[in-house]
């Protein structure tokens, strides 16, 4: 979730390196010997350790680890941004920031994002504003069980918007927000859906 909340409002790049990643120690330490100072002091040094200066990609490939949970995660949202290129976008609009719900809601491009981020509160038909009108689906899903979820959110739902402002939106929508989960929702509205459509159509 933080990996996602990050690239969705941290600007127009995402840097996978010295922190987003898994795989690294607690530190980056490269191994040297200890060094002997003009003054006669001794800096110590590592004993020439490689231990600190490897990453543990490995991690990824073992089913039983949450690593590899992560990683497919990782790989699932930098797919989401190739597809619907949000991070470009000139649209981009946070609607609620509920300290009490412990929610946050923003628009990004064709894209809403809602994050559930409380620790054991699930809302059932948990209002959502949006600015298009509509059909919406679930495009990114942090709670499937690829990523080591639980499944608790049906994909097969479908989501229509209701006129009547919400959190200085124009329409809302309800769905089902697990405890600690993110989903990224799509308006079916989208013109970059319907030009995909147009060409399929015409090939």
């Amino acid at each position: 979730m933080i990996r996602l909340i990050t690239l969705g409002l941290g600007g127009e790049g995402y840097l996978n390196f010295m922190g987003n990643e898994f795989g690294h120690p607690e530190w980056i330490d490269f191994p040297r010997g200890a060094q002997h100072l003009p003054n006669g002091k001794i800096v110590p040094g590592n004993n020439n350790s490689f231990d600190k200066c490897r990453r543990r990609f490995d991690l990824g490939d073992a089913n039983y680890l949450r690593y590899h949970g992560l990683q497919e995660f990782d790989q699932a949202m930098q797919h989401l941004e190739e597809t619907y290129c949000f991070m470009t976008s000139e649209h981009q609009y946070i609607s609620r920031k509920d300290e009490g719900d412990r929610v946050i809601v923003f628009e990004r491009g064709n894209l809403v994002f809602v994050f559930n981020f409380h620790w054991s509160k699930s809302y059932s038909d948990y209002r959502v504003g949006c600015l298009k009108p509509g059909k919406y689906k679930i495009v990114l899903d942090s709670d499937e069980k690829l990523f080591g979820g639980f499944n608790r959110i049906d994909h097969t739902a479908e989501y229509f918007t209701t006129d009547g402002w919400f959190d200085d939106r124009p329409h809302s929508f309800l769905l089902y927000a697990p405890c600690r989960t993110v989903v990224s929702m799509l308006s079916l509205r989208d013109p970059q859906r319907l030009i995909l459509i147009l060409i399929y159509i015409w090939c």
